[in-house]
């Protein structure tokens, strides 16, 4: 008899807990729960482990895995909102999922997105619920007096964690344009936030990146939370598994349903495994809607439609995404400036780096630190600006109270969303951020030249779109999860929408004009994208200027969705698809953990907020096992 493969060899335990998404929350919850000896966890990811590649741990090389075999290499539906462009979206097919991929910064949003939560009905979830949860995840490594000062580093340690798989550090080296970053703001009347981690991350700042001090290499949850672990007995992890559903059952004398177990396929042949505990999705925004669809929980017409059996109806499944999207404007640098673009065109030059960091964990390839300034609308726009806004807002709102009383929390999320533009504490709606390199799928570089990209993000989006299963193609075939889920975020759409492109539209101007500010227009030569008229003195051109065509056409996503799978507060199943400690409505013994349960969307990059979720989740799903008995 021959020996067990991977997959015989994983179906020999006995699970309490089977985790879906070796991800950045999934590994969390994984490690965490595995801590008690009484849980053994199983982990299925449907990527491959790459802990050694080079392209996910060298810093200087972020990027370099978007459309390749680490990708799902999801696309949107065509959004009449950009011109009926589609649009790519990366999402990590890897152990350590996203944070595998990401661009390493890490920050938090601030007191009130967080408090936004608690008020839709989330007890727990407000800034105060979760701080401790993201020092917990968290060692950060202070830095030195004189590199405060040379990097403007400000922080304060009360609100950062010192024991925590997670190492955040001030980058190693910076791109050329952060040294004048904070000069230039402070030019323009924007402030230094000397405390962006403690609740509020408005005004300009120097970011913190997920990278091991130590070695220089990225630090994400599968070298943070898995492997220091992996040793352990009752954690058993089983890579290239693609979940097909969460199996189902009534229980005895019940028309609750019951997770006891998932379909995966590995090596092309299904299995199953059985569960005695719960189940946790962890497959995020976009794949953890799509398996709970696939299982037969949500809208009963998308199921019909794909051929699924409806168990649990729940129209919310899918819904409610939000996504931040951006627009970047590129500008012609100095040519001495050394950018990571110039280092794939140039084998010399890469070579040289590589060597550097290799022997001395310096250079070039280190250089992911970031320079931001998150601002309110009414700091970067003029007073026309913000009385079109304002009559904006007007209809938006109006339309939110004609909404039915079904649709409570999305009133209360407009509510939210408009109150942001008017509350005494600014909150940022636009984060701009300047770095050295050509990031724009829209604008070639020439040869031999060296470039810089303006970026311009919307923080709090209006627009609200959906993620699916599709139909199925054949009624003897239903849907599977091979079938690329619809994403359809409707950028730009309805009432909402037209205030988010208002928003974007205002905040190009100010993004080229930080870039016309000294001290950061030293380096710049001039902006070639979109090019300035040739017949129209630059200064004019900035009067008159009109960038909605251009934002229309060139905008993309961030790389941020959530919401899909959001907690439902008050409203319970009609307004969410979880509820406050993360367990589906209508089934007992699943949750979900990951980034799509947040109802409402934050200012900030999501890593460090998603990983506070994964051990949030972990320890209510911890206690709820010692409530049973199981511990």
């Amino acid at each position: 008899m021959g020996s067990m493969n991977e997959a015989e060899a994983f179906l020999s335990h006995n699970f309490t807990h089977i985790v879906i998404g070796g991800g950045t929350a999934g590994l969390v919850v994984a490690s965490r729960l595995s801590e008690d000896p009484s849980i053994t966890v199983g982990v299925l990811e449907a990527g491959p482990a790459a802990l050694d590649e080079p392209r996910i741990n060298v810093p200087g090389r972020l990027g370099e895995t978007l459309f390749t075999e680490y990708d799902w290499q999801f696309e949107t539906t065509p959004q009449p909102g950009l011109g009926g462009r589609t649009l790519p979206w990366n999402r990590g097919k890897v152990l350590g999922g996203s944070s595998a991929m990401n661009f390493m910064m890490w920050c938090r949003g601030n007191k009130g997105d967080y408090d936004a939560w608690e008020k839709l009905g989330n007890k727990g979830w407000d800034w105060d619920g979760l701080l401790p949860y993201f020092k917990k995840s968290e060692t950060f490594q202070v830095p030195t007096r004189e590199y405060q000062e040379k990097h403007q580093a400000h922080y304060d340690q009360d609100y950062h964690g010192t024991s925590g798989p997670l190492h955040t550090i001030y980058s190693a080296e910076y791109g050329a344009s952060s040294q004048y970053w904070h000069e230039t703001l402070e030019n323009l009347g924007v402030e230094s936030n000397r405390s962006h981690m403690s609740g509020s991350s408005v005004g300009a700042w120097t970011a913190l990146t997920a990278v091991d001090p130590t070695t220089q290499k990225r630090c994400y949850s599968a070298p943070a939370y898995y492997l220091p672990v992996s040793h352990r007995e009752n954690l058993e992890l089983l890579t290239n598994a693609t979940v097909r559903n969460v199996i189902l059952e009534k229980g005895k004398g019940s028309d609750e349903y019951i997770a006891r177990g998932v379909r995966f396929v590995h090596a092309s042949k299904e299995y199953t495994v059985n569960v005695s505990g719960e189940v946790i999705l962890s497959a995020g925004t976009v794949q953890s809607p799509q398996l709970l669809e696939l299982s037969g929980i949500g809208n009963p017409d998308i199921l019909g439609a794909a051929g699924i059996e409806p168990l649990v109806a729940n129209s919310n499944v899918g819904e409610n995404l939000q996504e931040h999207m951006q627009t970047m404007i590129i500008y012609e640098l100095d040519p001495s400036i050394l950018t990571p673009e110039a280092l794939r065109s140039d084998p010399l030059l890469a070579a040289a780096a590589d060597e550097q960091y290799e022997t001395s964990k310096s250079g070039p390839r280190t250089a992911v630190g970031y320079s931001a300034a998150y601002l309110p609308f009414s700091q970067y726009t003029t007073r026309e600006e913000i009385s079109r806004l304002a009559s904006h807002l007007s209809s938006t709102t109006h339309a939110s109270k004609t909404k039915p009383a079904t649709q409570n929390d999305a009133r209360l999320r407009d509510q939210i969303l408009s109150s942001r533009f008017s509350s005494p504490s600014p909150s940022g709606q636009i984060e701009f951020l300047f770095d050295v390199s050509n990031y724009s799928p829209f604008f070639k570089s020439e040869p031999g030249k060296r470039y810089g990209t303006m970026m311009q993000m919307l923080q709090y989006p209006f627009s609200v779109g959906s993620i699916h299963i599709p139909a199925s193609s054949s009624a003897e075939r239903p849907t599977n999860s091979d079938d690329k889920p619809v994403i359809n975020p409707r950028y730009y759409e309805g009432a909402g929408g037209e205030v988010d492109f208002l928003t974007m539209t205002a905040a190009q101007k100010f993004g080229h004009k930080i870039c016309e500010t000294l001290p950061l227009k030293n380096i710049i030569v001039k902006r070639v994208f979109p090019p300035l008229p040739d017949n129209v003195a630059e200064c004019e051109a900035e009067e008159e200027e009109s960038w909605e065509d251009w934002v229309k056409d060139t905008t993309l996503t961030d790389w941020h969705p959530v919401g899909t799978c959001a907690m439902g507060g008050d409203e319970g199943i009609k307004g969410g698809v979880v509820d406050e400690r993360l367990r589906v409505y209508g089934v007992r013994g699943l949750r979900v953990c990951d980034a799509s349960v947040m109802p409402l969307q934050i200012a900030a990059h999501l890593q460090a907020t998603v990983y506070a979720i994964g051990e949030k989740g972990a320890d209510m799903i911890r206690e709820d096992w010692v409530g049973r008995g199981g511990g």
